[in-house]
C-alpha cells in the first residue's frame, strides 16, 4: 500500500550513471532528490501518475544497461525547477531503498519470456516506465 492507502504501483527510472548513478542517489540520503530533466510527454504522463510510496527500478542505461537499485516515490509530480518557465514537464522525489544484490541486465530481461511484454523491451528508449507487479518480483527474484 502507498501513503494514501491505494494500491502501490511500480516503475522503471533510467539514467545515465555519467549524469546521475545509484551511488549518488544513495549519497542523497533519506531526503532524496527529484527526478528532473524529462522531456517526453509519455514519460512525463508516468511521472504524474507516480504516488509517494510507490517503488521503482533504478536502471543504469547506455553504460550498464542494468537495474541496481530501488528507489522510493517520497514525493509525488510537481513543476521541475529546471524547466523553463510555461513548460509543462514534472519532477517527483525519489530515495534508495536498496540496491540489488546482483544487478539485473537488459540481456538478461531481454532472454526472460515472461518479461518479453515489459516497456524496457518494448518501448526500450523511454526514460520513466510502468512495471506490473509480476514484472517487478521477477526481477526482484533475478536480483537476489
Amino acid at each position: 500500500m502507498t501513503a494514501q492507502g491505494s494500491t502501490m504501483n511500480y516503475w522503471l527510472l533510467k539514467s545515465e550513471p555519467s549524469t546521475w548513478s545509484w551511488d549518488m542517489q544513495v549519497a542523497a540520503g533519506a531526503k532524496g532528490t527529484h527526478w528532473n530533466g524529462v522531456r517526453n510527454h509519455l514519460a512525463k504522463q508516468n511521472l504524474m501518475a507516480m504516488r509517494a510510496g510507490d517503488r521503482a527500478f533504478f536502471y543504469h542505461s547506455n553504460d550498464g544497461k542494468n537495474i541496481v537499485g530501488i528507489v522510493e516515490i517520497i514525493r509525488g509530480s510537481y513543476p521541475d525547477p529546471s524547466a523553463a518557465p510555461g513548460e509543462p514537464w514534472v519532477v517527483v522525489d525519489v530515495k534508495a531503498v536498496s540496491p540489488l544484490k546482483n544487478p539485473v541486465t537488459l540481456a538478461a530481461i531481454k532472454a526472460e519470456p515472461k518479461l518479453a511484454k515489459m516497456s524496457l523491451v518494448t518501448s526500450a528508449r523511454l526514460s520513466v516506465q510502468p512495471v506490473t507487479k509480476a514484472e517487478w518480483e521477477m526481477v526482484c527474484g533475478m536480483g537476489e
